[in-house]
């Protein structure tokens, strides 16, 4: 299975539906939460979600949306990058609770050979993560940086530094 794409496998267009999806939990949003030191009480504090706030419940921190999201296209996009250049745009559409499960998908949106390297080009995509009802909840766009097929042929193929086995 290949793991991301080069520059050539790219077209403006496609859509790469990710696969599988993931069941957000209350463990997976407060470790999220302590680990950024985003102490919010929207996220964490069930009572303050339920009697302070217009949800009535804990609200996912956005940040771990966007961040299960960009996990999930990894394959699919930036399995072979060479570099994330830039988030040009990222909107929280709608809010995801405790037991919501995320899918992700992402079109490419333009692509251009780099103008300093001749072994590589930038990819532009938008990924959008919805939850179990369909409903649009994360939207953002990228630029990354991807090798041609050249550059990985030249840096060990489509598996760079893979060990073989000790007999």
């Amino acid at each position: 299975m290949p793991f991301g794409r080069t520059f050539e496998e790219f077209e403006v267009g496609a859509v790469y539906r990710h696969w599988p999806g993931k069941t957000v939990t209350e463990y997976d949003d407060h470790l999220f939460c302590l680990l950024t030191m985003n102490h919010h009480p929207l996220h964490l504090d069930a009572n303050y979600a339920a009697r302070a706030t217009d949800f009535g419940r804990n609200v996912v921190v956005g940040t771990y949306i966007y961040s299960l999201l960009l996990g999930m296209s990894v394959p699919d996009v930036s399995g072979q990058a060479i570099a994330n250049l830039e988030v040009t745009s990222l909107r929280h559409v709608a809010p995801t609770f405790h037991g919501d499960t995320i899918y992700g998908e992402t079109t490419v949106l333009d692509k251009r050979r780099s103008a300093s390297k001749s072994d590589r080009g930038i990819v532009e995509v938008e990924t959008r993560g919805y939850n179990q009802d369909g409903t649009l909840v994360c939207v953002f766009r990228r630029k990354v940086m991807v090798p041609t097929r050249t550059y990985v042929k030249e840096h060990g193929g489509d598996q760079p530094a893979r060990p073989e086995p000790a007999s």
